[in-house]
C-alpha cells in the first residue's frame, strides 16, 4: 500500500496532533510502522495511551486518508510530509511543525528570502498605500512574501506581490477544497499559478475560528522576517508576532499616529522592543544585510553555503542521504566505502552543522 496513505494518515487519528504524530514516528520508525504497530507497543510509547493506541486501529482513519488521496490525485495538489526533502526547510526544526503539508502552487517554498506581511483586517487608505509601497520597495530583493489571504493588510500584499512580479504564498487556515474568503477566489488562483495556497488541513476542514491561530504560527514560522503593518493591540497580528518571535524571526512594525486605533498595536510592539520600527523596504534590508538581486549576486540558501564547506567525504554523505530521502548507516557505510567509525564521527558532526538529522534506527534524513 502506497506510503503516502500513511504519512495522510497520520493526520487522521483523532487526539493525535503534530507533536504526538512524530513522537510515534520516531519510536515506530515511519509512518507505515505505526498502523502496523501492535496495540501493546504503542502502549508502550511515551504520552500514548489506551485511547490513541485504540484510536491507530480504527479503520476510519485509513478510510479517511483514502478519500484524502483522492482529492489530492484529482486537484494537482502536493502533499508534504515533514521528513520529505521538499518540505520546508524553516519549519522542519519547529517543535510544534505540522506533520504534513498540503500544496498547491508553483513557488519554492524553500526561497533564499521570505517575507510574512501581516495586519489588521481593516485598514486606513494609509495602511494600504504604505503595504503597497513595502511590497514594491522589496522587489529588489527578490524575497517570497507570506500571509493569510484574509480581508485587509493580507490580501493587499498578496496582490501586490502579483502586480510586481513578487512570488506570494497564501497560507490558509481551511482545505484546499474551498477558498475564504469566498471574494478573494480570483487572486487565489492567480497565486495557484504564480505563487501558491498552502494548508496543513485535509480538503473538507473549513475556516473554523481555532484554525487561524494555528495557520498564524505557519506563516510565523516560513518568513525570515515579519512585518505588521497597521494593527490593533490585540488581534491575530499580535499572535502571528508573539510566535514569529518565539522561533527567532525579525520582527518590523510601521509606526502611526498615537491615537489611531490601527497605530496602537505596532507601535506597543516597537514600544516594548518586540518589533524593530520600519518605514521603507530598505530599513529591512539594511538590518538582514541584504544586497539588491539588481546587484548581480544571489545568495545561497543557507544549506548551499555550508555545502561548499563541507569535505569531500561529507559532501558524498549528504549526496548520497539526499538521493535515497532516508539512509541506514550500513547502506551509507558500503556506498561511501567509509568505516562505520569514522562515518558515525562525520555524520556526528554534519548534525551539528543542521545539514542530517538522525532517526530510529541509525537512519538518516536531510534537515
Amino acid at each position: 500500500m502506497n506510503d503516502l496513505l500513511y504519512k495522510v494518515a497520520l493526520t487522521k487519528i483523532p487526539l493525535v496532533g503534530a507533536v504526538t504524530a512524530k513522537v510515534l514516528v520516531s519510536y515506530c520508525g515511519g509512518a507505515r510502522e505505526v498502523f502496523e504497530a501492535k496495540k501493546a507497543e504503542l502502549l508502550k510509547i511515551p504520552s500514548i495511551g489506551e485511547v490513541i493506541a485504540t484510536n491507530v486501529a480504527d479503520k476510519a482513519v485509513l478510510e479517511a486518508a483514502e478519500k484524502e488521496l483522492v482529492f489530492i490525485e484529482n486537484h494537482d495538489i502536493t502533499p508534504l510530509f515533514y521528513l520529505h526533502k521538499n518540505f520546508p526547510q524553516r519549519l522542519r526544526n519547529l517543535y510544534d511543525a505540522p506533520v504534513m503539508l498540503y500544496y498547491r502552487g508553483s513557488a519554492d517554498l524553500n526561497h533564499y528570502r521570505t517575507v510574512g506581511i501581516v495586519g489588521t483586517r481593516t485598514p486606513t487608505p494609509n495602511g494600504l498605500i504604505i503595504c503597497d509601497e513595502l511590497v514594491e520597495g522589496l522587489k529588489v530583493y527578490n524575497p517570497l512574501i507570506m500571509s493569510g489571504l484574509a480581508y485587509g493588510i493580507d490580501v493587499a500584499a498578496h496582490k501586490k506581490s502579483l502586480d510586481v512580479g513578487l512570488g506570494t504564498v497564501a497560507v490558509l487556515g481551511h482545505g484546499l477544497a474551498n477558498i475564504y474568503p469566498a471574494q478573494h477566489r480570483k487572486v487565489a488562483l492567480e497565486m495557484a499559478e504564480h505563487g501558491g495556497l498552502l494548508t496543513e488541513f485535509a480538503s473538507h476542514v473549513g475556516p473554523e475560528r481555532e484554525n487561524f491561530p494555528m495557520r498564524n504560527r505557519i506563516v510565523a514560522g516560513l518568513c525570515d522576517a515579519l512585518i505588521v503593518v497597521e494593527t490593533a493591540q490585540r488581534g491575530g497580528s499580535v499572535i502571528t508576532v508573539q510566535q514569529a518571535i518565539g522561533y527567532g524571526r525579525d520582527v518590523f512594525a510601521v509606526p502611526g499616529r498615537v491615537k489611531d486605533k490601527f497605530s496602537q498595536g505596532c507601535n506597543f510592539l516597537i514600544k516594548k522592543n518586540m518589533a524593530n520600527l520600519l518605514e521603507s523596504a530598505e530599513d529591512l534590508a539594511a538590518t538582514l544585510r541584504w544586497a539588491a538581486d539588481g546587484d548581480g549576486i544571489v545568495p545561497q540558501p543557507i544549506q548551499g553555503r555550508l555545502f561548499d564547506e563541507l569535505t569531500d567525504q561529507e559532501k558524498l554523505v549528504v549526496d548520497l542521504i539526499q538521493k535515497e530521502e532516508e539512509a541506514g548507516v550500513d547502506q551509507l557505510s558500503y556506498a561511501s566505502k567509509i568505516g562505520q567509525g569514522d562515518l558515525a564521527s562525520l555524520l556526528l558532526n554534519l548534525e551539528f552543522k543542521g545539514l542530517v538529522r538522525s532517526l530510529p534506527g541509525k537512519r538518516y534524513v536531510l534537515c
